[in-house]
C-alpha cells in the first residue's frame, strides 16, 4: 500500500463519485480509478461498488475508511511534531549557568522558554567553567551561560550577552563598611571567602594583590556556592569578592554591603559557551535566541532606569 492510494481513497469515499473525487484531488478519472484498483490488489479484497449515484463502500472499504481517518489524523500529528522539533519547541536542553549569573536573568529566559515551548525539557547544572566546560567539549552540555572563559578558543564558541560588575563585600557590622573609600592595603589582613583557586576571579584577586606589591589575600573560606558564601559573609568577618547582581538578589542582601575598593571594581562579560559545530539543534538555537532577547530587553530596561 501506498499512503498516497490510501489519501485518495479517502476522498473519494468522502465524495461517493470518482467524477467529483478527481476533481478535488486535481486528477484525472482514470488515474483515480487506477489507483483504487492498486489499493484493492494490495489488500486483496473489494473496497467500493459502483451505484447508479456513483460509488458506494463495501463492508471492508467501510473498516479502512475508519482506519485511513485515524491513519490521517495519526500523520498530521507526526508532521506537527516534526515541525514543532524544527522549530525548537520539543526536546532537551542541558544547559549549564555560572554560580555568580543573575538569577533575574536566568529566570526570564526560562520563562520564555516556558512560553513558547512548553514540550521542552530543561536540565540545568549551576557550576564553574573549570567542570563545566569539559562537560560541554564532551557533549554533556548544550549551552553554557556564564562568564568569558579564557580557554574557548579550543573548540568552543563565545557570543557575549551583557556585561556583570564584580565588587568586593562585607556584612554590614564589618570594620570596613561605613567607609566611603576602602584601599587595597586596608585589605590584608582580611580572610576571603571564595570558590577555587583556579577560577578567574579568585586569579584576578591575587593578581591585584601581587601588582600592587601586597600580600596574597588569604582564604577563610572555600565553598562552590555563591549563595552559601554570601550568606557566610553576612554572618562573620570574611570578604568576597562576587557578582554586585547575586548580592542585590540574595534575601541576605540588607545584610552585606559593597565595599568602596576602586582597585577591585571589575566589569565581567557574561556569554554563552558552546561547541564549534556546524550543526546547531533546534532547540538550541531557540533557547540561544531567547537568551538575546532577554539579554537585549534587560540592557534597555537598565538604560530607561539609569536614564
Amino acid at each position: 500500500m501506498e499512503l498516497r492510494d490510501i489519501e485518495y481513497f479517502t476522498v473519494l469515499a468522502e465524495h461517493g463519485h470518482l467524477g467529483r473525487a478527481a476533481l478535488a484531488l486535481g486528477i484525472s478519472q482514470p488515474a483515480l480509478s487506477k489507483s483504487l484498483r492498486r489499493l484493492e490488489t494490495a489488500l486483496d479484497v473489494r473496497l467500493m461498488k459502483r451505484t447508479a449515484k456513483g460509488v458506494e463502500l463495501t463492508t471492508e472499504g467501510s473498516a479502512l475508511q475508519l482506519r485511513a481517518r485515524e491513519l490521517r489524523l495519526s500523520l498530521q500529528n507526526v508532521a506537527r511534531e516534526v515541525r514543532e522539533v524544527g522549530e525548537g519547541r520539543v526536546g532537551q536542553l542541558r544547559l549549564g549557568v555560572g554560580a555568580a549569573i543573575s538569577e533575574d536573568f536566568l529566570a526570564a529566559a526560562f520563562a520564555r522558554l516556558r512560553k513558547d515551548a512548553a514540550r521542552t525539557i530543561l536540565k540545568v547544572v549551576v557550576s564553574d567553567n573549570d567542570l563545566m566546560v569539559p562537560a560541554l567539549r564532551n557533549g554533556d552540555l548544550d549551552l553554557i551561560v556564564n562568564y568569558n572563559f579564557a580557554l574557548r578558543g579550543e573548540g568552543i564558541d563565545y557570543e557575549h550577552l551583557y556585561d556583570e560588575d564584580y565588587v568586593v563585600c562585607a556584612a554590614t557590622g564589618h570594620r570596613l563598611a561605613g567607609r566611603t573609600r576602602v584601599e587595597l592595603r586596608d585589605l590584608v589582613d582580611e580572610q576571603w571567602a571564595w570558590a577555587e583557586p583556579a577560577l578567574l576571579s579568585v586569579q584576578k584577586l591575587r593578581e591585584t594583590f601581587r601588582d600592587a606589591g601586597l600580600p596574597e589575600p588569604r582564604v577563610g573560606l572555600e565553598c562552590r556556592s555563591t549563595v552559601l558564601r554570601l550568606r557566610a559573609v553576612a554572618k562573620s568577618d570574611l570578604l568576597d569578592f562576587t557578582s554586585r547582581s547575586v548580592i542585590r538578589q540574595l534575601a541576605t542582601a540588607a545584610d552585606v554591603r559593597v565595599l568602596p575598593v576602586k582597585e577591585l571594581s571589575w566589569r565581567r562579560a557574561v556569554g554563552i559557551l558552546r561547541r564549534k559545530e556546524p550543526y546547531l539543534p533546534p532547540v538550541v538555537r531557540r533557547f540561544v535566541d531567547i537568551l538575546r532577547s532577554v539579554a537585549k530587553a534587560c540592557a534597555a530596561s537598565s538604560r530607561r532606569t539609569s536614564g
